[in-house]
Protein backbone atom coordinates (compact mmCIF):
# COMPACT_ATOMS: atom_id res chain seq x y z
CA UNK A 1 0.00 0.00 0.00
CA UNK A 2 1.28 3.54 -0.80
CA UNK A 3 0.15 6.46 1.57
CA UNK A 4 0.02 8.39 -1.95
CA UNK A 5 -0.25 7.96 -5.98
CA UNK A 6 0.62 10.35 -8.15
CA UNK A 7 -0.77 9.97 -11.77
CA UNK A 8 0.97 11.58 -13.72
CA UNK A 9 4.59 11.68 -15.41
CA UNK A 10 5.26 15.12 -16.76
CA UNK A 11 7.07 17.74 -14.41
CA UNK A 12 3.69 18.87 -12.25
CA UNK A 13 3.18 14.87 -11.32
CA UNK A 14 7.06 14.11 -11.16
CA UNK A 15 7.71 17.30 -9.13
CA UNK A 16 4.97 16.96 -6.73
CA UNK A 17 6.00 13.15 -6.46
CA UNK A 18 9.50 14.33 -5.01
CA UNK A 19 8.41 16.75 -2.58
CA UNK A 20 5.80 14.29 -1.09
CA UNK A 21 7.84 11.24 -1.02
CA UNK A 22 10.06 13.47 1.96
CA UNK A 23 6.94 12.75 4.35
CA UNK A 24 5.36 9.51 2.84
CA UNK A 25 5.53 6.40 0.71
CA UNK A 26 4.43 7.75 -2.64
CA UNK A 27 4.21 5.89 -6.05
CA UNK A 28 4.05 7.83 -9.37
CA UNK A 29 1.99 6.41 -12.37
CA UNK A 30 2.96 7.40 -16.07
CA UNK A 31 0.62 5.73 -18.74
CA UNK A 32 3.51 6.18 -21.56
CA UNK A 33 6.84 4.40 -21.57
CA UNK A 34 8.85 7.37 -20.43
CA UNK A 35 8.88 10.44 -18.12
CA UNK A 36 7.70 13.51 -19.42
CA UNK A 37 6.39 12.51 -23.09
CA UNK A 38 4.00 14.61 -23.98
CA UNK A 39 3.56 18.85 -22.88
CA UNK A 40 6.64 18.39 -20.77
CA UNK A 41 8.85 16.62 -23.62
CA UNK A 42 7.82 19.35 -25.88
CA UNK A 43 8.41 22.40 -23.97
CA UNK A 44 10.45 25.26 -24.86
CA UNK A 45 12.40 25.12 -21.81
CA UNK A 46 12.45 28.73 -20.71
CA UNK A 47 12.56 30.37 -17.73
CA UNK A 48 11.32 33.85 -17.58
CA UNK A 49 10.15 35.14 -14.28
CA UNK A 50 7.56 37.69 -15.78
CA UNK A 51 6.34 35.54 -18.10
CA UNK A 52 2.44 34.87 -16.56
CA UNK A 53 -0.49 35.64 -15.05
CA UNK A 54 0.20 36.72 -11.59
CA UNK A 55 -0.27 33.72 -9.69
CA UNK A 56 2.57 31.97 -12.15
CA UNK A 57 4.75 35.35 -11.99
CA UNK A 58 4.59 34.59 -7.98
CA UNK A 59 5.44 30.86 -8.50
CA UNK A 60 8.27 32.12 -10.94
CA UNK A 61 9.53 34.04 -8.29
CA UNK A 62 9.67 31.68 -5.65
CA UNK A 63 11.61 29.19 -8.28
CA UNK A 64 14.17 30.99 -9.00
CA UNK A 65 16.37 29.60 -6.54
CA UNK A 66 16.05 25.77 -7.08
CA UNK A 67 16.24 26.67 -10.96
CA UNK A 68 19.84 27.91 -10.62
CA UNK A 69 21.47 24.63 -10.77
CA UNK A 70 19.20 23.42 -14.41
CA UNK A 71 19.71 26.86 -16.03
CA UNK A 72 21.77 28.58 -18.60
CA UNK A 73 21.73 32.20 -20.45
CA UNK A 74 19.42 32.90 -23.11
CA UNK A 75 18.17 36.00 -23.07
CA UNK A 76 15.14 37.70 -23.96
CA UNK A 77 13.81 39.55 -27.11
CA UNK A 78 10.91 41.36 -28.59
CA UNK A 79 10.68 43.35 -31.61
CA UNK A 80 7.52 45.39 -33.24
CA UNK A 81 6.93 46.69 -36.83
CA UNK A 82 5.26 49.97 -37.39
CA UNK A 83 1.84 50.10 -36.23
CA UNK A 84 2.38 47.66 -33.43
CA UNK A 85 3.71 50.48 -31.09
CA UNK A 86 0.54 50.10 -28.27
CA UNK A 87 0.75 46.57 -27.97
CA UNK A 88 4.79 46.57 -28.01
CA UNK A 89 4.69 49.16 -25.34
CA UNK A 90 2.21 46.45 -23.50
CA UNK A 91 4.57 43.45 -23.43
CA UNK A 92 7.71 45.40 -23.17
CA UNK A 93 6.18 46.48 -19.65
CA UNK A 94 4.08 43.54 -18.84
CA UNK A 95 7.60 41.39 -19.62
CA UNK A 96 9.31 44.49 -17.45
CA UNK A 97 11.83 44.49 -20.57
CA UNK A 98 13.70 47.36 -21.26
CA UNK A 99 14.03 49.17 -25.09
CA UNK A 100 16.85 49.01 -26.44
CA UNK A 101 17.78 50.50 -30.00
CA UNK A 102 16.87 48.09 -33.04
CA UNK A 103 20.72 48.32 -33.67
CA UNK A 104 21.09 46.80 -30.79
CA UNK A 105 18.33 44.54 -31.03
CA UNK A 106 20.19 43.07 -34.62
CA UNK A 107 23.71 42.76 -32.61
CA UNK A 108 21.57 40.05 -30.72
CA UNK A 109 19.50 38.50 -33.87
CA UNK A 110 21.14 40.06 -37.28
CA UNK A 111 18.67 38.74 -39.19
CA UNK A 112 15.84 41.17 -38.34
CA UNK A 113 14.74 42.84 -41.23
CA UNK A 114 14.24 46.52 -41.91
CA UNK A 115 10.23 46.22 -41.15
CA UNK A 116 11.75 46.18 -37.60
CA UNK A 117 10.94 49.13 -35.75
CA UNK A 118 11.08 48.51 -31.91
CA UNK A 119 13.00 46.49 -30.38
CA UNK A 120 12.76 45.47 -25.90
CA UNK A 121 15.61 43.19 -24.55
CA UNK A 122 16.35 41.67 -21.10
CA UNK A 123 19.14 38.94 -20.30
CA UNK A 124 17.51 37.54 -17.28
CA UNK A 125 15.72 34.83 -18.86
CA UNK A 126 17.08 31.37 -19.16
CA UNK A 127 17.08 27.71 -21.38
CA UNK A 128 16.35 25.10 -18.64
CA UNK A 129 17.77 21.59 -18.85
CA UNK A 130 14.45 19.70 -18.84
CA UNK A 131 15.47 16.34 -18.98
CA UNK A 132 17.39 16.69 -15.99
CA UNK A 133 15.00 18.24 -13.86
CA UNK A 134 12.30 15.70 -14.55
CA UNK A 135 15.07 12.78 -13.95
CA UNK A 136 16.54 14.53 -10.71
CA UNK A 137 12.92 14.32 -9.56
CA UNK A 138 12.48 10.98 -10.20
CA UNK A 139 15.45 9.89 -8.61
CA UNK A 140 14.43 11.78 -5.50
CA UNK A 141 10.87 9.67 -5.55
CA UNK A 142 13.10 6.54 -5.48
CA UNK A 143 15.89 7.19 -3.12
CA UNK A 144 12.68 8.13 -0.94
CA UNK A 145 11.52 4.28 -1.26
CA UNK A 146 8.80 5.41 -3.83
CA UNK A 147 8.29 4.00 -6.73
CA UNK A 148 8.13 5.61 -10.49
CA UNK A 149 5.94 3.21 -12.97
CA UNK A 150 6.13 3.73 -16.47
CA UNK A 151 4.03 1.98 -19.01
CA UNK A 152 0.85 1.65 -16.70
CA UNK A 153 -2.22 3.18 -18.20
CA UNK A 154 -4.96 3.75 -15.62
CA UNK A 155 -8.12 2.17 -16.60
CA UNK A 156 -9.96 2.48 -13.26
CA UNK A 157 -10.23 4.33 -10.15
CA UNK A 158 -12.67 3.70 -7.02
CA UNK A 159 -12.80 5.34 -3.53
CA UNK A 160 -14.01 3.27 -0.33
CA UNK A 161 -12.28 5.04 2.58
CA UNK A 162 -8.85 4.90 0.42
CA UNK A 163 -8.29 4.80 -3.10
CA UNK A 164 -7.57 1.86 -5.43
CA UNK A 165 -6.28 2.47 -8.96
CA UNK A 166 -6.11 0.12 -11.81
CA UNK A 167 -2.97 0.09 -13.85
CA UNK A 168 -2.76 -3.31 -16.16
CA UNK A 169 -3.44 -6.36 -13.68
CA UNK A 170 -2.01 -4.69 -10.94
CA UNK A 171 -4.30 -2.72 -8.06
CA UNK A 172 -2.61 -0.11 -6.30
CA UNK A 173 -4.47 1.71 -3.13
CA UNK A 174 -3.16 4.75 -1.02
CA UNK A 175 -4.26 7.34 1.40
CA UNK A 176 -4.41 10.00 -1.34
CA UNK A 177 -4.73 10.33 -5.07
CA UNK A 178 -2.67 13.23 -6.64
CA UNK A 179 -4.32 13.76 -10.33
CA UNK A 180 -1.47 15.40 -12.30
CA UNK A 181 -2.48 13.91 -15.82
CA UNK A 182 -2.04 17.27 -17.83
CA UNK A 183 -4.20 17.26 -20.99
CA UNK A 184 -6.07 14.37 -19.21
CA UNK A 185 -6.93 15.81 -15.80
CA UNK A 186 -10.43 16.08 -15.87
CA UNK A 187 -10.96 12.55 -17.61
CA UNK A 188 -8.80 11.01 -14.37
CA UNK A 189 -11.08 13.22 -11.87
CA UNK A 190 -14.13 11.25 -13.51
CA UNK A 191 -12.88 8.25 -13.43
CA UNK A 192 -12.40 9.04 -9.72
CA UNK A 193 -16.09 10.05 -9.30
CA UNK A 194 -14.70 13.57 -9.06
CA UNK A 195 -16.37 16.86 -10.63
CA UNK A 196 -14.18 18.03 -13.37
CA UNK A 197 -13.07 21.47 -13.10
CA UNK A 198 -12.68 22.22 -17.32
CA UNK A 199 -8.99 21.58 -18.25
CA UNK A 200 -8.69 22.39 -21.97
CA UNK A 201 -6.00 21.25 -23.82
CA UNK A 202 -4.72 23.50 -26.89
CA UNK A 203 -2.22 22.56 -29.13
CA UNK A 204 1.30 24.67 -29.16
CA UNK A 205 3.16 23.61 -32.58
CA UNK A 206 6.73 23.81 -33.53
CA UNK A 207 8.93 23.34 -36.10
CA UNK A 208 12.89 22.99 -36.71
CA UNK A 209 14.74 24.99 -39.20
CA UNK A 210 17.95 24.59 -40.07
CA UNK A 211 20.12 27.78 -38.62
CA UNK A 212 19.07 31.15 -40.41
CA UNK A 213 21.45 32.41 -43.27
CA UNK A 214 24.17 30.00 -41.92
CA UNK A 215 24.36 31.66 -38.79
CA UNK A 216 25.66 30.64 -35.19
CA UNK A 217 23.01 30.80 -33.89
CA UNK A 218 24.07 29.51 -30.34
CA UNK A 219 24.30 32.73 -28.42
CA UNK A 220 21.08 34.40 -30.25
CA UNK A 221 17.77 35.14 -27.39
CA UNK A 222 14.76 33.80 -27.94
CA UNK A 223 13.00 35.89 -29.61
CA UNK A 224 9.16 37.28 -29.89
CA UNK A 225 6.81 39.25 -32.37
CA UNK A 226 4.64 41.64 -30.60
CA UNK A 227 1.42 39.93 -28.59
CA UNK A 228 3.26 36.55 -29.13
CA UNK A 229 1.29 35.63 -32.33
CA UNK A 230 5.42 33.65 -33.14
CA UNK A 231 8.84 33.25 -31.40
CA UNK A 232 11.88 31.84 -32.47
CA UNK A 233 14.27 30.02 -30.03
CA UNK A 234 17.82 28.64 -30.59
CA UNK A 235 18.41 24.72 -30.14
CA UNK A 236 21.10 22.47 -30.89
CA UNK A 237 22.71 24.62 -33.52
CA UNK A 238 19.40 24.84 -35.10
CA UNK A 239 16.11 27.62 -34.89
CA UNK A 240 12.62 26.54 -33.35
CA UNK A 241 10.08 28.77 -34.25
CA UNK A 242 6.58 28.33 -33.31
CA UNK A 243 3.13 30.01 -33.94
CA UNK A 244 2.44 30.36 -30.73
CA UNK A 245 -1.11 28.50 -31.39
CA UNK A 246 -3.20 27.52 -28.76
CA UNK A 247 -6.30 25.81 -30.52
CA UNK A 248 -8.41 24.23 -27.98
CA UNK A 249 -8.49 20.06 -28.77
CA UNK A 250 -9.27 16.55 -27.21
CA UNK A 251 -6.04 14.79 -25.27
CA UNK A 252 -4.06 13.40 -27.53
CA UNK A 253 -0.58 12.58 -28.53
CA UNK A 254 -0.56 15.97 -30.62
CA UNK A 255 0.93 17.06 -33.68
CA UNK A 256 1.63 20.27 -35.90
CA UNK A 257 -1.35 21.33 -38.18
CA UNK A 258 0.52 22.16 -41.10
CA UNK A 259 -1.85 24.72 -42.39
CA UNK A 260 -1.43 26.72 -38.49
CA UNK A 261 2.49 26.21 -39.07
CA UNK A 262 2.70 27.47 -42.36
CA UNK A 263 1.10 30.20 -41.00
CA UNK A 264 2.90 31.03 -37.89
CA UNK A 265 6.21 30.76 -40.17
CA UNK A 266 4.93 33.29 -42.72
CA UNK A 267 4.59 35.95 -39.54
CA UNK A 268 7.96 35.13 -38.35
CA UNK A 269 9.60 35.27 -41.69
CA UNK A 270 8.06 38.89 -41.99
CA UNK A 271 10.34 39.45 -39.38
CA UNK A 272 13.58 38.57 -40.39
CA UNK A 273 16.13 38.59 -43.68
CA UNK A 274 16.20 35.42 -44.61
CA UNK A 275 13.17 32.98 -45.93
CA UNK A 276 12.32 29.71 -44.51
CA UNK A 277 13.03 26.96 -47.18
CA UNK A 278 13.07 23.55 -45.33
CA UNK A 279 12.08 22.40 -42.25
CA UNK A 280 13.98 19.63 -40.46
CA UNK A 281 11.21 18.67 -37.83
CA UNK A 282 8.02 19.44 -36.29
CA UNK A 283 5.94 18.57 -33.62
CA UNK A 284 3.23 20.08 -30.98
CA UNK A 285 2.45 19.81 -27.74
CA UNK A 286 -0.61 20.13 -25.35
CA UNK A 287 -0.34 23.46 -22.98
CA UNK A 288 -3.40 22.57 -21.02
CA UNK A 289 -5.48 25.20 -18.88
CA UNK A 290 -8.43 25.86 -16.35
CA UNK A 291 -11.27 28.49 -17.80
CA UNK A 292 -9.17 31.20 -15.74
CA UNK A 293 -6.05 30.41 -17.28
CA UNK A 294 -5.05 29.91 -13.46
CA UNK A 295 -3.27 26.08 -12.22
CA UNK A 296 -5.24 24.37 -9.65
CA UNK A 297 -3.29 23.41 -6.87
CA UNK A 298 -4.81 21.84 -3.70
CA UNK A 299 -7.62 19.63 -2.43
CA UNK A 300 -10.89 19.22 -3.79
CA UNK A 301 -13.69 20.61 -2.00
CA UNK A 302 -15.70 17.52 -2.51
CA UNK A 303 -13.26 15.05 -1.61
CA UNK A 304 -10.00 16.47 0.05
CA UNK A 305 -8.25 13.31 -0.80
CA UNK A 306 -7.90 14.04 -4.32
CA UNK A 307 -5.80 16.78 -4.79
CA UNK A 308 -5.41 18.61 -8.11
CA UNK A 309 -1.67 19.22 -10.04
CA UNK A 310 -3.62 20.57 -12.98
CA UNK A 311 -3.70 23.80 -15.79
CA UNK A 312 -0.27 24.00 -15.59
CA UNK A 313 -0.80 25.80 -19.21
CA UNK A 314 2.70 26.94 -20.60
CA UNK A 315 4.23 27.58 -17.15
CA UNK A 316 4.99 23.64 -15.86
CA UNK A 317 8.82 24.05 -15.88
CA UNK A 318 9.16 27.52 -14.58
CA UNK A 319 6.37 26.90 -11.91
CA UNK A 320 7.13 23.49 -10.70
CA UNK A 321 9.69 23.59 -7.78
CA UNK A 322 7.50 26.41 -5.81
CA UNK A 323 3.90 25.01 -7.01
CA UNK A 324 4.61 21.48 -5.67
CA UNK A 325 6.26 22.16 -2.43
CA UNK A 326 3.00 24.62 -2.11
CA UNK A 327 1.10 21.50 -3.28
CA UNK A 328 3.01 19.12 -0.67
CA UNK A 329 2.51 21.78 2.34
CA UNK A 330 -1.52 22.41 1.73
CA UNK A 331 -1.29 18.08 1.37
CA UNK A 332 0.39 17.71 4.59
CA UNK A 333 -1.12 20.77 6.08
CA UNK A 334 2.07 22.77 6.52
CA UNK A 335 2.23 26.78 6.25
CA UNK A 336 2.78 27.61 2.86
CA UNK A 337 5.57 30.08 2.18
CA UNK A 338 3.39 31.46 -0.57
CA UNK A 339 0.79 34.39 -0.17
CA UNK A 340 -2.92 33.28 1.16
CA UNK A 341 -4.24 35.27 -1.97
CA UNK A 342 -2.61 33.51 -4.37
CA UNK A 343 -3.00 30.57 -2.18
CA UNK A 344 -7.18 31.26 -3.12
CA UNK A 345 -6.50 31.94 -6.62
CA UNK A 346 -4.81 28.44 -7.24
CA UNK A 347 -7.47 26.12 -5.09
CA UNK A 348 -9.83 24.15 -6.93
CA UNK A 349 -12.59 25.02 -4.69
CA UNK A 350 -12.61 28.36 -6.79
CA UNK A 351 -14.69 26.50 -9.33
CA UNK A 352 -17.34 25.14 -6.50
CA UNK A 353 -18.36 28.79 -5.55
CA UNK A 354 -22.62 28.70 -5.75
Amino acid sequence: MSDIIVIGGGIAGVSAAARLSAHAKVTLIEGEDSLGYHASGRSAALFEENYGLPSVITLNHASAAFHQPYLSPRGFLLVGRAGEDEAFEKDAKTLKCPEISVNEARNHVPILNETITRAAYHADAFDIDTDRMIQDFAKTVRANGGQVLTGSAVSAISFDQTWSVRCGNETLTADLLVNAAGAWADQVAVMAGVNPVGITPHRRSMARIPAPGGHDVSRWPIFFGVGETWYAKPDAGALLVSPADEDPVEPHDAWADDIVLAEGLDRYANHVTEPVTRLTSSWAGLRSFALDRTLVLGQDPENERFIWCAGQGGYGFQTAPAASQLLTDLTLGHAPEIDSATIQSLSPARFHKD
